[in-house]
């Protein structure tokens, strides 16, 4: 292999770092934040931490090579719906352990910052365009998911509870 100037040398070590955050995540969302303020990207940015999601700019170019790499070639219809969403200023919300994390924080954010434009994403390792991402970020998260189905297990417990502790009083009375 031919010696990597130092420049190339940089480049190499950031796709390496983009294929492992693909290959890792469960999903991304791809947004355009041209004109957005230091102080909206600033709470953005924020945002994205308290919800564990890995978030940065990268170069286009850079971010479909290693999306190459890490075999979203191999369906060229994907690889092209990737590509077209990497034109212009792009940002790319990473998320490891919750798939509607990333979609759900854009959209809250974009409603917020006007200049906020989600591009695309991917989830299960298939580019999802920007109105799915947009409908992803309505579901309900993970934990609240949890507690409604718990409330929907609990219920026919909790009735028939209430209706036993009603027979043993009439009983009583």
């Amino acid at each position: 292999m031919a010696e990597l100037r130092p420049n190339q040398e940089a480049k190499r070590a950031v796709i390496n770092e983009l294929v492992d955050k693909i290959k890792r995540a469960k999903a991304f969302v791809m947004v355009e934040y041209k004109g957005i303020t230091v102080e909206a990207d600033t709470k953005l940015r924020r945002a994205y931490r308290e919800a564990n999601i890995d978030y940065g700019v990268h170069k286009n170019t850079l971010m479909r090579i290693a999306l190459a790499e890490a075999g979203y070639q191999e369906d060229q219809a994907d690889y092209d719906k990737f590509s077209q969403c990497l034109n212009g200023t792009t940002a790319i919300a990473f998320s490891y352990d919750d798939e509607i994390a990333p979609a759900k924080v854009t959209k809250e954010n974009a409603d917020k910052i006007n200049v906020l434009k989600i591009k695309g994403g991917m989830m299960d390792g298939k580019f999802v365009d920007a109105a799915t991402v947009e409908s992803l970020a309505k579901i309900p998260s993970k934990p609240v998911l949890l507690g409604m189905l718990a409330n929907v297990l609990n219920a026919p417990v909790q009735g028939l509870a209430i209706a036993l502790k009603a027979v043993a009083d009439k009983k009583e009375a």
